[in-house]
């Protein structure tokens, strides 16, 4: 059984985002994107709970009365992990995503040009979607880490687990892990707003108290992050109204369209040359765009994103359009990631 600390510092050498820790298979390392075997020795029970109890400590116990554990660990050599834990048939397997050992620059991403804008907000609702492993908390750490560094204020995090941990520069920073630092979501949101924050960041919106509470903070003055596991900007308003019962909904579109500010949809895609690149959709919410939102006309929206490029904003065909043209990503790439193939194929030379 090889060192915990070995096997995580040899992920990282290979430039490996996750790894997967699982009875009856070998460790994998996910690299690019793809999912291969560290070694050849297969994992045993034994193990497997062996490496689960190295990583959860006293909190081992939790696993064994709800069956999973989210948390965050620094390993040796300063390598930040987040890790699910989680039982199987019996078993524990376990998920650990590889953090970057530092935050990274908000120019370094590759994101929009717009998005460069979203420090200087100093309220509404800035919302970053897509799917897991899609680098939603990657982008979320670089803009406040940007506003840190630019702006006296005020930044409270609600986070589950604390993923990356912030030097205070010009702001005075409060990370709040749930299950930690706060019971819940919930309960975190509601002291929140008594904490004098000027910048919240929500780790996820995954309810109908913890939207509510979002567009509340939004409302009086509070710049708000958070994320959605949404594939476009559409779904992410779509998603945010259908939690309310059908008799609040109008409301909730009213406050939306009022305190919405952009939506950044990611996906990472395999480069050319190996790696992985950043393709974003940006929303910025336009006058028109408010008013799809309040009068429910969603699907509308991917029309008012491309007519309102001036105003920074780029629907994600474009953005794969862009990485072709640029040589960034391959043809087959850009047309699996497309949410309207025959435009990619027609707008591009394949």
């Amino acid at each position: 059984m090889v060192d915990l600390t070995t096997v995580i510092t040899d992920a990282k050498q290979r430039r490996g985002s996750d790894i997967h820790i699982v009875k009856g298979l070998p460790i994998r390392f996910r690299i690019d994107g793809d999912l291969c075997d560290y070694n050849s020795d297969i994992m045993t029970d034994v193990e497997c709970e062996a490496y689960a109890r190295e990583m959860a400590g006293e909190d081992y116990r939790l696993i064994e009365k709800s069956g999973e554990l989210d948390l965050a660990i620094t390993f040796a050599g300063g390598i930040r992990c987040r890790i699910n834990l989680f039982r199987q048939r019996g078993s524990v397997s376990a998920a650990i995503r590889i953090l970057s050992e530092k935050i990274p620059d908000l120019d370094s991403l590759g994101l929009p040009p717009a998005v460069q804008k979203f420090p200087a907000l100093n309220r509404g609702i800035v919302l970053v979607t897509g799917e897991t492993g899609s680098g939603k908390s990657t982008t979320l750490a670089a803009l406040l880490d940007r506003i840190n560094h630019t702006y006296p204020s005020h930044i409270v995090t609600l986070e589950d687990p604390i993923e990356y941990i912030y030097t205070p520069d010009k702001c005075t920073i409060n990370q709040r892990e749930i299950g930690t630092d706060t019971e819940s979501y919930e309960s975190g949101l509601r002291a929140i707003l008594r904490e004098d924050p000027d910048v919240i960041l929500i780790g996820e919106m995954r309810d109908l108290n913890t939207i509510e509470t979002a567009l509340t903070a939004a409302e009086t003055g509070h710049l708000v992050f958070a994320t959605l596991h949404t594939n476009s900007a559409a779904e992410a308003v779509d998603r945010m109204v259908d939690v309310f019962p059908e008799g609040r909904q109008r409301q909730i579109r009213l406050q939306l369209s009022t305190t919405l500010m952009a939506v950044l949809s990611q996906q990472l895609l395999p480069r050319r040359n190996g790696g992985r690149v950043c393709a974003a959709e940006l929303m910025m919410v336009t006058p028109a765009i408010r008013n799809l939102i309040r009068e429910g006309k969603t699907p509308q929206i991917v029309s008012a994103i491309s007519t309102s490029a001036a105003e920074g904003s780029i629907t994600m065909d474009n953005a794969l359009i862009q990485l072709y043209k640029q040589k960034i990503i391959s043809a087959e790439t850009a047309k699996a990631a497309a949410r309207d193939a025959d435009y990619v194929k027609k707008n591009t030379m394949f």
